[in-house]
């Protein structure tokens, strides 16, 4: 299979590796130097222990290249738009789009780019880290869940995930791709925007009873707009799995907070974002998750 993967960072370069095993890869980057590093000296991946290396063709453009099959999205959410058009002209009319990237809602950028048929969303349980250019530390491994939001018309999910089990990844293909992700969403909309937003560590959130009282409100207008979608949810189970998240994660730092903290661009849009685009859709409101939303952008926005 022809595959670009968009994005070199920890993710990007433990797929575009694994996957150039068996297939021809492009790993596109902006990052001349990680670019010149893999292409030098191969794409370095230390995995249990020991340092692999890996072959794919590392790109800062994708110019002169022929449209591929698949294309998979690395990068930050709010660059995705930006990455998909610098790279146009790697999309046919047979090519297939693919994100795994964190939040829910990409699939309303994806379909500027390709028909909805030619989409696929998912989740990852892989993680790693960035070493160093070219150096990355795969971590845990796990699930790769894909589906489609319409009928596999070109019966395209049964051949990724062969792909995708051929080169050391375990594919997994779902009917109903939105519950899963909404169910990893829950978490992410509810911890990780209230940690960022009070410049705190995730155990402090179980612990402080008005921190508590914000998430809970979070977690119920979640739990309705995902009703509001026709997705099953339990408010309960939700509260104490976040509950339990935070108390067994006493001085973790989530993306959003940690964004916040440097100085830059966090994905909430994808994040919190996607839970008040939904409720739109649906007509659930979602107040607490528009305040929190504007709250992280202003705090974005401090610096200027």
């Amino acid at each position: 299979m022809r595959i670009a993967v968009i994005g070199a960072g920890a993710m990007g370069s433990i797929y575009g590796g694994h996957l150039s095993l068996h297939n021809d890869v492009w790993l596109v980057d902006t990052n001349q130097a990680v670019v010149d590093q893999i292409n030098k000296n191969g794409l370095i991946l230390q995995e249990n222990g020991e340092d692999v290396v890996y072959h794919p063709t590392a790109v800062t453009s994708t110019e002169g290249v022929e449209p591929v099959d698949l294309v998979i999205l690395f990068v930050k959410a709010l660059f995705s738009k930006a990455a998909l058009s610098s790279n146009k002209g790697i999309i046919g009319p047979d090519t297939y789009l693919l994100t795994l990237q964190n939040g829910s809602g990409h699939e309303d950028i994806l379909s500027e780019f390709a028909p909805e048929d030619h989409i696929i969303i998912g989740t990852t349980e892989d993680n790693g880290a960035v070493l160093a250019p070219g150096h990355v530390r795969h971590g845990g491994s796990g699930k790769t869940n894909i589906g489609m939001l319409t009928p596999d018309t070109g019966n395209f999910l049964p051949k990724l995930k062969e792909c995708l089990d051929a080169c050391g990844f375990q594919g997994y293909i779902h009917e109903n791709i939105q519950q899963l992700i909404w169910n990893k969403l829950f978490t992410n909309v509810s911890l990780s925007a209230v940690t960022g937003v009070l410049q705190v560590p995730m155990g402090f959130i179980a612990g402080n009873e008005h921190a508590w009282n914000i998430t809970k409100q979070l977690i119920h207008e979640a739990v309705a707009v995902a009703h509001g979608l026709g997705l099953e949810a339990d408010e309960a189970e939700i509260t104490e799995k976040v509950r339990q998240t935070s108390l067994d994660s006493p001085e973790g730092v989530t993306s959003i907070c940690a964004d916040l903290r440097d100085g830059r661009k966090t994905e909430v849009n994808t994040i919190s974002g996607s839970v008040v685009r939904a409720s739109k859709k649906c007509g659930v409101p979602a107040p607490a998750h528009e305040m929190i939303v504007e709250l992280v952008h202003a705090m974005e926005e401090r610096g200027k």
